[in-house]
């Protein structure tokens, strides 16, 4: 397994003849793209048509339990199972400056292929397509960039579907309570910009 890993990322890795645009569109990728996670979490919480808030509210606490999940689960592994990056023991080419720690699971491909599966199980099957290859980019593109495993992925991969399955029997034990709750602190925080239309009571 772990000579199929390393042809894989030597497949893969970025090297002196791959072209300049291509290495900027892959630090683009590896190191912004990441930020829909966050940006969609808050507007679909904030903004919606009334009709569909309620739903748009319930996807996102399934989400955010899932992602806890997640991270929970790839810091462990991190933790159990410590596996160095390519670069630190100086194999293939690094474009992206990074931190030498433990590359499994990589933690951007837990988070955008949990978000993705969420999308997939609880939203709509076109939306979870569109966030799954997205997620599919960010890992082709820190693998490029020669921080990260091909197998650190496919552990994102399956720790998304494993949180996501822990995330529906969460909700399906505590949602009924869990959501009122967050609702109700949600509109005494946020009361002010309710109050101006700002936001979506």
């Amino acid at each position: 397994m772990e000579e199929i890993n390393r042809s894989l990322f030597l497949w893969i890795n970025a090297n002196g003849d791959s072209p300049g645009w291509l290495i900027a569109l892959a630090t683009f990728i590896a190191r912004d793209v990441i930020a829909i996670v966050p940006l969609m979490i808050v507007v679909l919480w904030l903004w919606g048509p009334r009709s569909q808030l309620t739903s748009q509210r319930v996807l996102v606490v399934k989400t955010g339990v899932a992602l806890l999940y997640a991270l929970a689960i790839s810091w462990s592994l991190g933790h159990l199972f410590p596996h160095p990056r390519p670069f630190a023991i100086g194999l293939g080419h690094q474009y992206l400056a990074h931190a030498p720690d433990d590359s499994y699971p990589s933690d951007h491909g837990t988070v955008i292929f949990t978000f993705a599966l969420a999308f997939s199980a609880w939203h709509r099957i076109w939306s979870g397509a569109v966030l799954l290859a997205t997620g599919v980019a960010i890992a082709w593109s820190r693998i490029y960039l020669g921080v990260h495993w091909p197998m650190d992925m496919l552990g994102g991969l399956l720790v998304g579907v494993l949180s996501c399955l822990f995330a529906q029997i969460f909700w399906l034990m505590f949602g009924s309570r869990l959501l009122p709750l967050l609702s109700s602190l949600y509109r005494t925080v946020f009361a002010f910009p309710i109050s101006k239309g700002w936001v979506r009571h």
